[in-house]
């Protein structure tokens, strides 16, 4: 009997990078392939027998079992690196011996070194880039010293197939040095070796950024493979395929839905920061405030760590028009009739997911990519609208009512019907 190509998927260990890579991975395995997507031990609590049965799964060290003083950033990503690099290359070094020998290697764009540890061991490799083309391509031009960091305030660059950006629409990394260098170090290098790669995976789809993507395939053997979506949601190829599998906080499933299922046509604001921002007690305020004036149906995403920062008594005071939840099955809310508009953080996987499913977005981004991702809903793509901050960098209630009334209730919100309709019929 002939044997099965075994590849191997590892992401790192964030949301944003386990969704897609997931995804990625159910579908390889749906054309024949035995896929194991790897994770490590810092999420290893969050595996559930929910997880899709035609992929397989492994844990492997991360070190993060072993820590037990708080650590710096930069200590946790370097302890990271060199635990994952060591585990990484036992696992594929067990499965060389095994029945399914792994051929190839899938790897996080932002962990460079997996291409090294796979060819030192006899397989081939190739990253995938979780971000969007335009956001990659930025950080390339960073990485080769081609954009001057820290970029100062109100000004702006040019680079290959894109258009004029200003500072307050690039990733944050590039004008604000101090915030997280660790991060920003990640997010640069992993452009420091992918000229080795013999492909580069990329979650974006060839029409939604063809400039960009154009611009790179002349340059590298890029392959898009986006949106990276539960197949129910788009060509419908994969059975059962309804979301993604692995959830690091455990979504109300029912508590979102039913509260939708009362709710008409269109009527709902759908708001979510994803898995990582935070917001200050006076910008919380804010949102509430601004949710409260506009007047609509909410329902809003407020992680268990920043319920907290909610003025007291918001949340019994707004039942009759909102439901706050501390997470949700993202793709399905989307997905349901009664929301009419989605308030993000524009970051990538949920900038897709709302492109895909129809939803127009009121950009309120936070920091790394999103800015950047507002930048292009609005002015490339046309689909929604982006907040103004005062010059405290806050989101004020006036600018936010304004801004969810004009997605939800005025003529930005009858062009986009249309988009809508189309979106979700085709």
């Amino acid at each position: 009997m002939e044997r099965k190509t075994h590849i191997l998927v590892i992401p790192y260990p964030l949301q944003g990078h386990i969704n897609p890579m997931l995804q990625f991975s159910k579908r390889l395995a749906s054309k024949g392939p035995r896929v194991t997507f790897v994770t490590t031990t810092v999420i290893s609590e969050s595996i559930q027998a929910q997880a899709s049965s035609s992929v397989n799964f492994e844990i492997i060290s991360d070190g993060s079992e072993e820590v037990e003083n708080q650590e710096t950033l930069d200590e946790g990503v370097q302890r990271f690196k060199s635990k994952v690099s060591e585990s990484l290359a036992k696992l594929i070094q067990r499965h060389n011996s095994s029945k399914y020998p792994p051929k190839f290697l899938v790897y996080d764009s932002v962990m460079p070194w997996g291409l090294n540890i796979a060819r030192q061991l006899g397989i081939d490799g190739a990253p995938f880039f979780t971000q969007s083309c335009v956001v990659n391509a930025i950080y390339y031009h960073a990485h080769r010293g081609e954009i001057k960091m820290p970029l100062e305030e109100g000004s702006s660059i040019s680079l290959p197939s894109m258009p004029s950006l200003g500072s307050y629409v690039l990733p944050s990394f590039l004008f604000d040095t101090s915030f997280y260098p660790a991060l920003q170090n990640l997010l640069v290098n992993q452009f420091s070796n992918f000229q080795d790669a013999n492909w580069l995976l990329c979650n974006t789809f060839d029409k939604l950024e063809d400039e960009v993507v154009n611009w790179m395939a002349s340059q590298w053997p890029i392959i898009t493979i986006g949106p990276t979506i539960p197949s129910m949601h788009l060509d419908k190829r994969l059975e059962d395929d309804k979301d993604y599998g692995l959830n690091l906080f455990k979504p109300n499933m029912d508590t979102c839905i039913k509260w939708l299922d009362t709710k008409e046509i269109g009527s709902v604001v759908y708001i979510s920061f994803g898995s990582l921002a935070t917001l200050g007690e006076e910008q919380m305020e804010e949102i509430t405030w601004g949710l409260k004036n506009s007047n609509c149906h909410f329902l809003w995403v407020v992680r268990e760590s920043e319920v907290k920062k909610l003025p007291i008594n918001f949340v019994q005071e707004t039942t009759e028009k909102g439901s706050v939840v501390s997470w949700c099955p993202q793709l399905e809310v989307l997905a349901h009739k009664a929301v009419g508009c989605f308030m993000t953080h524009c970051g990538w996987n949920s900038t897709l997911e709302a492109l895909s499913l129809g939803v127009p977005m009121v950009a309120m981004p936070q920091w790394t990519d999103q800015p950047t991702n507002a930048k292009f809903i609005v002015d490339v793509w046309k689909v929604g609208v982006r907040i103004k901050l005062n010059e405290k960098g806050i989101a004020t209630k006036e600018e936010i009512e304004l801004c969810i009334k004009e997605v939800i209730e005025g003529e930005r919100a009858k062009d986009e019907d249309e988009f809508i309709e189309m979106e979700r019929i085709g």
